[in-house]
């Protein structure tokens, strides 16, 4: 005698091969449960100048510049990170010391690749060894296209992630420093990188108005390489000008600061050094800064109200590399008008709010990047 199907029992129930939402979501915690305990958490912030690897219960294991050194004859990487940077301008005619990452976005597939391959397995070395590979959360620049977003994601599959999420990096950053993103009140934050500079107004976990500019780290250092060569007659590479950058650079007139640099002249082909002042650099990063200023100025302009109200009272914050350049949250406090506060630690808070995901990822879920691969199939 056959039995009979009976709704209440999945046993015998031949018809029902599919569990009620409710059962679904059930299902899917006590899978990704499972999962979770032969695998690792990783939170990447996969920036142009340095990429930044959180370990779940060990914070930010590695910061490393995001350069690779590759072979040109066997096509072989011969180093990543502080090693490769330090090749820069200094490698053999077959050795080149690339970055793969343009303005925030991948350019090259096989070089991110590899030098994502190469992040992991350092963050690996403060990792207990598990079964399966880590499930990873990568911060890219607000606004990018799905095809950037399926390129960030196809690599670090590739590299050897279980699973990969994709955030923005501007709300990353409001996360690592704790900024109420679900709260139904908006919060401005500034992620000035090496390649982008993201501005953007968040309010109840999303993106209320936001602006990519491509003015940011390596473009200040780009002008102060235009700037030294037309005033002084001498070329340098970008790691002097970064060094000038960081050790004299300043947006607004204060303390009295000098270097000296060392290049070679354009006249005479041969070495030569000078002494470079803060105003000559705030002279040459002058243009680039007002750009960056009105961008901010924009966004603000088309931010409604009653979240502008919110933004005056809890003020704009600032994240990355740039946060640090001398006297830039003074000069937006004159420009905006707004209470200006740099974030502690600017540098690590995008790769702390990519772990701080990790450790939640069912209530940040809904602030992830979507793309095609998350949408249920037709069938």
């Amino acid at each position: 005698m056959a039995l009979k199907s009976h709704p209440e029992n999945p046993r015998t129930n031949t018809q029902d091969k599919h569990l009620k939402p409710a059962q679904k979501l059930n299902f899917k915690a006590h899978k990704e449960a499972f999962f979770n305990k032969f695998s690792n958490d990783i939170g990447i912030d996969l920036g142009t100048a340095n990429t930044l690897v959180y370990v779940r219960d060990k914070g930010i294991v590695v910061n490393e510049p995001s350069v690779v050194a590759v072979n040109q004859k066997t096509g072989q990487v011969v180093a990543v990170g502080h090693t490769a940077k330090d090749m820069l301008g200094r490698t053999p005619a077959h050795i080149t010391a690339v970055r793969p990452l343009v303005d925030g976005v991948i350019s090259d597939f096989e070089v991110t690749e590899e030098m994502l391959s190469y992040f992991i397995r350092r963050a690996g070395e403060f990792m207990p060894k598990k079964f399966l590979g880590p499930r990873v959360v990568v911060g890219v620049p607000s606004g990018v296209t799905n095809v950037e977003v399926r390129a960030v994601r196809d690599a670090t599959k590739n590299a050897g992630a279980r699973e990969v999420y994709i955030v923005e990096q501007p709300m990353a950053g409001a996360i690592g420093i704790r900024l109420p993103v679900h709260d139904p009140v908006g919060s401005m934050i500034i992620d000035i990188g090496g390649g982008t500079t993201d501005i953007a107004v968040i309010s109840l976990g999303g993106i209320v108005r936001s602006k990519n500019i491509k003015i940011a780290g390596d473009k200040f250092n780009n002008d102060i390489i235009s700037y030294i060569r037309n005033e002084f007659k001498i070329l340098i590479g970008e790691t002097t000008a970064e060094q000038v950058k960081m050790s004299v650079g300043s947006v607004i007139p204060g303390e009295s600061l000098e270097t000296t640099i060392r290049g070679r002249d354009l006249i005479t082909g041969l070495p030569r050094e000078v002494i470079i002042t803060d105003s000559d650099i705030r002279e040459a990063m002058g243009q680039s800064i007002d750009t960056l200023l009105e961008a901010a100025i924009e966004v603000l302009e088309t931010t409604p109200p009653e979240i502008l109200s919110d933004v005056m009272k809890r003020g704009v914050h600032l994240v990355g590399g740039g946060a640090l350049i001398k006297g830039l949250d003074t000069l937006l406090i004159e420009t905006l008008k707004l209470p200006v506060t740099v974030a502690e630690d600017p540098l690590t808070a995008i790769a702390r709010g990519a772990g701080i995901i990790l450790e939640d990822l069912e209530r940040f879920r809904s602030i992830l990047i979507e793309t095609e691969d998350d949408l249920p199939s037709s069938s």
